[in-house]
């Protein structure tokens, strides 16, 4: 049901569109700012948009393109209250506008003045998305206490199944705060396809209500299958340990109009966040931050948003404001961190992670995402530690934890420590035995040792089955044949391998000595001029490269000494 109603709810809200304005020609300083704030627009560099597009309205104060795209741009950026006062104007210069009216009702909620929303959503009408206003109106009347008012409200979403499902999904919320847990548990139970579980916080609520009946059983049974189902949710399993360890849960989806108001925005965003509307996606989930300052899944779906836009230093700030008694807290710590090194901050990253392992040291997830930043960053040895101190947390290990051996594995052989690192792989292997990964990087190790070459083979081959379309393992299998002498038997492989990942300097540079080694001599040497033109890279001797071209492979091995044909 969930992707059903996600699709007409994406049907139901592209109206919220953005509107360019004319650059015109009537002032340089105009056209400029106009022009600059285009060019950040494009890049999705909403700080810079805003600002460049406040400099036009300073110019042309009525011009309500500019009013509306700078709006936009406030608001994506998460500066709501900026936004606000454009967004009087543009009401003014064009009544009914939907982006001006949306962030007038979003302000107003904010500041808890209902009575002002209400005047503000009635004399709008259908120029606000039917689900919004529908949703928005419900939240306004609880907000002025007259909760028989806001069912009505919700009541009157029909047409189609999203209108109705959510419609109901939010008069069920409303009853739940009004305390009315038997009536919100009916209908969270009976939806048209079975429960009425519209998306996660559905879930979460459907349990929060059914504990305060007394219906814990219940609560748990719907966790679970969420769980099993494939939704390793750090809320669903918060709650699902509270309610199963017999904590006296209250009903908290929802504690007051505005928090429900932020629900309803963040309907919209969820819905709105694919990759063809997701600016309106986060318009929506800012909207919604700004309306409940804690409402975390706002801020992470804005930051997921931010995050594929490449805006990591805002995608930083959302994440940045979830509070640490949050069940999501860790998860947007580690974010976060991942964040600040996407915008160049490694050691920032890293310095986010190491406070956050230092307050909970007994969390897998946490050492974990701490020694992939320390690898990540080339801090080999500091890595490894913190992957002994993940490992060391688990006392059973499980296939899933396979990755936990691996990555440290990685750790400790670029530490230059290999038998700690075979170690590991080997244990990798033991847990999850056809795990393409680890039989490709155990197996290329041994290649490039000299040593255990059928046994290599046979790993690579395996990786290969795992993952035919890997250029890298498909590389490592015809290296592995060319260490052995079969070189008639490498070429197809490395010839998929360079066609599977045509810019790798290093397969580039396998693909020229496997030709050589079958008197291909101009297409070797063509293949390792393209390994220098897509050079440098870390474990690939440039000179040595320049040595093949200079005299050929067999000169440049026998050069070299014995043992060392690759």
């Amino acid at each position: 049901m969930r992707q059903s109603l996600g699709r007409l709810l994406r049907g139901a809200c592209l109206g919220f569109l953005v509107l360019a304005a004319a650059p015109g020609a009537r002032a340089t300083s105009l056209s400029g700012a106009y022009l600059a704030a285009m060019q950040a627009d494009f890049r999705n560099d909403y700080v810079a948009s805003a600002e460049y597009l406040d400099r036009a309205l300073a110019i042309d104060p009525q011009n309500v393109g500019l009013m509306q795209n700078s709006i936009v741009a406030h608001v994506a950026a998460g500066d709501v209250a900026g936004a606000t006062g454009i967004a009087d104007r543009l009401a003014e210069a064009m009544p009914g506008n939907q982006i001006a009216v949306v962030v007038q009702v979003s302000d107003a909620i904010a500041k808890e003045d209902f009575a002002v929303a209400r005047d503000l959503l009635d004399e709008a009408g259908p120029s606000v998305t039917p689900l919004l206003a529908g949703l928005l109106s419900g939240w306004v009347e609880v907000g002025m206490g007259d909760f028989s008012a806001a069912q009505e409200r919700f009541d009157l979403l029909k047409g189609n199944a999203a209108l109705e499902a959510y419609g109901q999904y939010h008069k069920a919320l409303a009853l739940a705060l009004a305390g009315d847990f038997l009536s919100a548990a009916t209908i969270l139970a009976n939806g048209e396809d079975g429960p009425l579980h519209v998306n996660l916080g559905a879930l979460v609520a459907h349990a929060q209500v059914l504990v305060q009946i007394d219906r814990d059983g219940e609560a748990l049974e719907i966790l679970d299958e969420a769980l099993a189902g494939g939704i390793p949710n750090a809320v669903l399993l918060d709650l699902r340990d509270r309610i199963a360890a017999g904590e006296n849960v209250a009903f908290t989806r929802v504690t007051n109009a505005r928090s429900g108001a932020a629900e309803a925005l963040l309907t919209l965003a969820d819905a709105l966040s694919s990759s063809e509307s997701e600016r309106i996606g986060l318009m929506h989930a800012q909207l919604a931050a700004y309306v409940d300052p804690g409402a975390v899944e706002a801020r992470l779906l804005a930051a997921d948003i931010l995050e594929r836009e490449e805006q990591f230093d805002l995608a930083s700030q959302a994440l940045a404001g979830v509070p640490p008694e949050s069940p999501w807290y860790m998860t947007a710590e580690i974010r976060r961190a991942s964040t600040q090194s996407a915008a160049g901050d490694t050691e920032g990253g890293i310095a986010t992670l190491t406070d956050l392992a230092a307050a909970y040291p007994e969390q897998i997830e946490v050492q974990s995402a701490l020694g992939d930043a320390l690898r990540v960053a080339e801090r080999y040895g500091e890595a490894a530690e913190a992957y002994d101190a993940a490992i060391a947390l688990v006392p059973d290990p499980q296939p899933v934890h396979w990755v936990l051996y691996y990555t440290r594995g990685i750790s400790n052989e670029r530490a230059g420590n290999w038998p700690a690192a075979e170690a590991d792989f080997r244990e990798a292997l033991v847990l999850s035995p056809d795990q393409p990964m680890v039989l490709n990087y155990l197996g290329y190790s041994l290649v490039e040792q000299g040593r255990d070459l059928d046994e290599a083979l046979d790993m690579i081959e395996r990786a290969v089955a795992g993952q035919p379309d890997d250029g890298y393992i498909t590389d490592s299998l015809g290296w592995v044949l060319y260490r052995m002498g079969r070189y008639e038997e490498a070429v197809p492989h490395m010839l998929r391998a360079v066609e599977l990942t045509p810019d790798d300097p290093i397969i580039n540079d396998h693909l020229g000595d496997v030709l050589w080694k079958v008197g291909r001599i101009r297409e070797a040497e063509f293949q390792w001029r393209r390994a220098l033109s897509f050079g440098p890279a870390p474990d690939l001797d440039m000179d040595r490269v320049r040595r093949k071209l200079e005299v050929g492979l067999d000169q440049v091995i026998s050069e070299a000494g014995p043992g060392t044909d690759g």
